[in-house]
């Protein structure tokens, strides 16, 4: 589902619910305005590439759950279970470090594979694009998402250094998996 600001208190829920405050603090520390300002950069979910910082267009997507996992029983602790976007784009930097596909799972819905879900709802667009090969990146020690990786068909291509004048490296992620998907 394209981000719209009527799910903005449940994105805001998933920042706040305990499991994330313990597990991804980053992602807890979110604020409305920040929600706002990226809502009001990417309408619908379309963030428009920026050639000059190395950009690309992005289509933006969050996870909505309409129903609990399965055998549950209960209503899902979680509206939104986390976001996937597709970049389109093929420049060194994208098929290096970002990759095309980015996604964030709240640690409350971790475990229900809805990253490799996500992705496979964005292969035709990814296709529409001509974007083949695909490249999905991921940091060395995100064993979660190294089998996401592995269960979309990703091939672990290899492992290379960020540079240091990367926005990357400069949160801390010194490394990346490359993960290269035919489609």
């Amino acid at each position: 589902m394209p981000p719209q600001l009527r799910w903005a208190e449940e994105v805001l829920d998933a920042c706040r619910h305990p499991m994330t405050l313990r597990d991804a603090p980053c992602e807890a520390r979110l604020t409305r305005g920040q929600l706002e300002q990226f809502l009001s950069s990417a309408p619908l979910g379309h963030e428009p590439g920026d050639p000059a910082r190395n950009k690309a267009p992005t289509y933006h997507f969050w996870m909505m759950l309409r129903h609990g996992p399965r055998g549950a029983g209960e209503p899902p602790p979680l509206r939104i279970a986390g976001g996937v976007g597709l970049r389109v784009g093929t420049w060194p930097t994208l098929q290096l470090y970002y990759g095309h596909f980015g996604y964030h799972v709240y640690p409350p819905a971790r475990g229900h594979h809805y990253a490799e879900r996500a992705c496979r709802l964005l292969l035709p667009l990814a296709r529409r694009h001509s974007l083949r090969p695909l490249w999905i990146t991921c940091n060395p020690d995100n064993l979660a998402s190294r089998r996401t990786c592995e269960r979309l068909g990703g091939q672990l291509v290899d492992v290379v250094p960020v540079p240091p004048e990367d926005p990357l490296f400069q949160r801390g992620e010194t490394e990346k998996c490359r993960y290269r998907l035919d489609i």
